[in-house]
């Protein structure tokens, strides 16, 4: 079964491998994690060396259907996240199965 990573995993990894206080490295993950939102909601990428990118992309309204009764319905704009790995992550994970 996986794990999910949490706020609470990265703040004790930052407790150990920097060396930091539990606070202090709590308040480090949250700040981290509050500049990457603000970021976003500004439309600017997001992007970590070795890791990826995090973007905003526009989708328009378009018109979808219920897969299920095939009624059309329309599907209003909005902003999505979007992720692109970087090629060093993509190998990482390959070369772990």
């Amino acid at each position: 079964m996986s794990k999910t990573l949490t706020r609470a995993d990265l703040t004790e990894a930052v407790y150990r491998s920097v060396g930091l206080s539990r606070n202090e490295s709590s308040d480090l993950v949250e700040a981290v994690i509050e500049e990457i939102c603000s970021c976003l909601e500004s439309n600017e990428e997001v992007k970590l060396s070795s890791f990826g990118t995090f973007s905003v992309q526009s989708k328009t309204e378009r018109v979808g259907r219920n897969p299920k009764t095939g009624v059309e319905a329309v599907i209003t704009p909005r902003r999505v996240l979007s992720f692109k790995p970087s090629h060093i992550l993509k190998n990482r994970v390959d070369a772990s199965q």
